[in-house]
């Protein structure tokens, strides 16, 4: 693992800057099909409900209390919001790259994933990319593991076990809860987002730049995939959530859409007009981001809420005991 360091100004830039690139090459290339379909019922124009300017937010998950946290590919740092309307007040800094996906371990730490910047373009060949653990209540940050292609999407087993996805490769990582790295236990072009179903059996991942998407992968015999949706135009599917009945809910970061998939190949649209949307999540808890609501955070530094989303059995993705 490298020593402890903010990143250059001139990775920042170029993180920034490879990031726009992509966006912009693939709206240049079409639209996705999701420009057709239907509203789903209920559907509602999006509300802003916090801002990080200058941030490009990545990560995003909800404690059992209502807080929101979100990273920023830019500067590295874990931000938490208390509630809607909330300042955004960093909490941690990542110690190299910008900040990835967030997840919660079963005893309730917060892993973020980092390692997010230009490097991941190479793809599956430097493994740079690590986890570090975040005690939420004290802010005390420590690395954890290392080694991983990326981690651009996570989620974590009930078991403990913890999955990882990198957009610009194949592999798809597992750690063990003692903290074994599996960086290649699964593969899948362009795999991104992470979040199991229910009994962990299946893990569900968008598929962002290659025969765009979105599949599910077993988790006991990773070779078994079941394509959900192929959008058949690079619409960017990015970090994905399931509701309470396990349909996936997906950010189409080049047409600003965000979509629930029904039933295999038939989707809907809960909003429009959100261009570089990363991820989506439910919230948790009574108060503050409560459980039933759906939040986006996107690379624009904005937090909104998905009205036409809401479901009062769903939650922000966290293993269950």
């Amino acid at each position: 693992m490298r020593s402890l360091r903010i990143p250059s100004r001139t990775k920042v830039v170029a993180a920034a800057a490879a990031m726009a690139v992509a966006a912009g090459l693939v709206s240049a290339i079409g639209t996705a099909p999701a420009g057709a379909a239907p509203s789903c019922p209920g559907a509602a124009p999006a509300r802003l409900v916090g801002s990080i300017p200058g941030a490009a937010l990545e990560g995003l998950t909800v404690d059992a209390s209502g807080r929101l946290y979100t990273t920023d590919l830019i500067s590295g740092r874990v931000f938490r919001l208390s509630r809607p309307g909330a300042p955004a007040v960093p909490i941690a800094r990542v110690p190299d790259g910008g900040a990835g996906a967030l997840a919660w371990t079963p005893d309730g730490t917060l892993l973020v994933g980092y390692g997010a910047d230009p490097r991941v373009i190479a793809g599956d060949v430097l493994r740079h990319a690590s986890i570090g653990r975040l005690d939420v209540g004290t802010r005390a940050f420590r690395p954890w593991v290392s080694g991983l292609s990326a981690a651009n999407g996570m989620d974590v087993s009930a078991r403990g076990n913890v999955y990882a996805t990198n957009d610009f490769g194949n592999l798809i990582g597992r750690v063990a809860p003692g903290g074994s790295v599996n960086a290649a236990w699964g593969s899948l072009p362009s795999a991104n987002g992470a979040v199991l179903g229910r009994d962990d059996n299946w893990l569900y991942v968008s598929r962002t730049f290659v025969n765009p998407g979105v599949s599910r992968i077993s988790t006991t015999n990773p070779r078994t995939v079941q394509s959900l949706l192929s959008v058949g135009a690079a619409s960017t599917p990015d970090g994905l959530t399931l509701d309470s009945r396990d349909r996936p809910i997906v950010p189409f970061n080049a047409t600003g859409e965000i979509v629930r998939i029904s039933s295999p190949g038939r989707l809907c649209v809960l909003a429009s007009g959100l261009p570089t949307s990363s991820v989506v999540s439910y919230g948790r808890g009574t108060q503050g981001f409560s459980a039933g609501r759906l939040f986006r955070v996107g690379f624009d530094g904005r937090i909104y809420e998905i009205p036409g989303g809401f479901d009062r059995g769903a939650t922000a993705a966290f293993p269950a005991r």
